[in-house]
């Protein structure tokens, strides 16, 4: 007879809960029987996310924020923004500064982010077409972003964990990635969105990773 665990499943936050990981984020938290609830700016999007509690409205907005966490235990962030090869980028770190700021009013200390590949010390490791072309040209405004985004997470004093996914593919996930944190000899590598996913959602029950940047690939 298989024994049911009377543990209170956590109650989440999901930022970024339309993009490509972030619904999958969504639905392997309902298949775990989270109490979900995603904050969406598009209540059309929203229809992919059966199951969740919805806050529509604008994350960089502290009212809504605090909406959406009334009641979690933690928050997931799988924010992104498109390729910007011109234009400054700072939705990342904008809704990154509002959300800590309403996590530590709210008393929430468990907040796990999705960065990538590139951020931070990870720069320098995600292959020659990465490293030389694509960061570069199109993605180097997003990416300092990002590296602002990190540094507002490391700073907040938060039970934080920033996940650094390689390159994301729509493949079926293994079951398992590989997390690194010393990079020497490392460039490039991929990893399926669904295993990008479970890990995430693993470091929402878990300490062996806080406050740390674990670089994640198959």
């Amino acid at each position: 007879m298989q024994t049911v665990s009377s543990e209170p499943r956590p109650k989440i936050l999901v930022l970024g809960a339309t993009g490509g990981t972030g619904r999958l984020i969504v639905a392997q938290s309902l298949a775990r029987g989270y109490d979900v609830t995603a904050l969406v700016r598009s209540p059309g999007k929203a229809k992919s996310l059966p199951g969740a509690k919805l806050v529509v409205g604008d994350a960089r907005d502290p009212k809504v924020l605090r909406e959406a966490l009334r009641g979690r235990d933690a928050v997931v962030s799988a924010l992104g923004t498109p390729a910007s090869p011109l234009r400054e980028v700072t939705l990342l770190s904008e809704v990154t500064r509002t959300l800590v700021g309403a996590m530590r009013d709210d008393g929430v200390a468990r907040l796990v982010a999705v960065t990538g590949i590139g951020a931070g010390d990870s720069r320098g490791h995600g292959g020659f077409a990465f490293d030389r072309l694509i960061l570069p040209l199109l993605l180097r405004h997003v990416y300092a972003d990002k590296d602002r985004q990190e540094d507002i997470v490391r700073q907040s004093g938060l039970d934080w964990v920033l996940v650094r996914p390689t390159v994301l593919s729509n493949k079926p996930g293994r079951g398992a990635v590989r997390a690194l944190v010393d990079l020497a000899g490392f460039h490039g590598g991929s990893v399926a969105r669904e295993d990008v996913a479970r890990f995430v959602l693993d470091q929402v029950e878990t300490d062996a990773w806080i406050g740390r940047t674990p670089l994640i690939t198959w």
